[in-house]
């Protein structure tokens, strides 16, 4: 008679880890592996990252999920090599050959170029992207053999500076807004150049205060013992580190477990605020909006 293993009672945690995500992992994948290893009820991440790609996945525990559309709206950095001459389906090292080019250009003709590309600018994303047209996930379509047309988007780009160049690849550092694709900044860049190009390597180095310094492997985390896990996250309020906070007492917070709506006093009482959050000795308690000095909470944040 075989024996039934029993299942494990999932954890009520909550927090934050910045994971340096390694390369061929999938964002879907390492959260997953980090939700196991914590035995945590809930996760999710502020941000896909591609699975060639390196760098931070801010991964959301229990409650700080409710935080996630914060984290992600941050601004991102990233670290690009292009390698030019070749371009392929996927604008990375992993598709298949498209063209090639026998131009090189100099670092003075890319750096005269990066201007094009900082500020507001129109780009098409890769046909190899989790962007759904109709419904189906464009890489999906791609896959299939399908002609997927993207739809062009706008995004804004706050840096774009060349770090090492020679002939046959650059390293960028790039920052930019929610939304950018840097395979299609390389493709992009190096079609303005009069030639061909894709990202050789990618590392994501920030998304908004989510950064390397603070980031944990995924190989450091599994050898971690649970104990030492749990003190691997970051708080809840983390992940809103770029909203206005207003502290409120004991008896606010009680109010506000209710899902009711407090009047704010004192000389620097905010009157209207599109975002906030409400915090007690440090910790949040809910995510809302200020209307007229009232906080109004939108999402509670429960205490475990």
């Amino acid at each position: 008679m075989k024996s039934v293993q029993k299942k494990r009672t999932k954890r009520d945690i909550s927090g934050w880890l910045v994971l340096n995500k390694p390369y061929d992992v999938g964002s879907t994948e390492a959260v997953g592996k980090v939700r196991w290893l914590l035995n945590a009820k809930k996760a999710g991440h502020a941000g896909t990252l591609d699975p060639l790609a390196t760098g931070i996945l801010p991964i959301a525990i229990g409650e700080a999920t409710k935080t996630v559309p914060f984290g992600q709206d941050g601004v991102k950095i990233y670290r690009f090599s292009l390698v030019w001459g070749r371009s392929t389906t996927t604008d990375d090292d992993e598709g298949e050959t498209l063209e090639t080019s026998d131009v090189r250009p100099s670092s003075t003709d890319v750096e005269a170029t990066l201007p094009l590309f900082q500020g507001e600018i129109t780009q098409i994303p890769p046909a190899f992207s989790a962007i759904k047209i109709n419904g189906a996930r464009a890489y999906d379509l791609a896959r299939s053999g399908e002609q997927v047309a993207v739809p062009p988007r706008q995004v804004f780009i706050d840096r774009f500076e060349l770090v090492a160049h020679d002939e046959q690849n650059s390293v960028f550092e790039v920052e930019c807004a929610k939304g950018t694709y840097i395979r299609a900044l390389a493709r992009d860049l190096a079609q303005e150049l009069g030639t061909k190009g894709h990202v050789g390597a990618l590392h994501r180095a920030r998304v908004g205060v989510f950064a390397d310094d603070c980031a944990v492997t995924l190989e450091e985390f599994e050898a971690a013992s649970p104990e030492q896990r749990d003190k691997m996250l970051l708080p809840v309020a983390a992940g809103l580190a770029d909203v206005p906070e207003i502290p409120i007492d004991a008896r606010q917070v009680a109010t506000i477990r209710f899902g009711n709506a407090i009047l704010l006093t004192g000389a620097n009482a905010p009157v209207e605020l599109e975002d906030a959050w409400v915090s007690h000795k440090g910790k949040a308690v809910a995510i809302g909006f200020v209307d007229k000095g009232q906080f109004k909470p939108s999402r509670v944040i429960l205490p475990h």
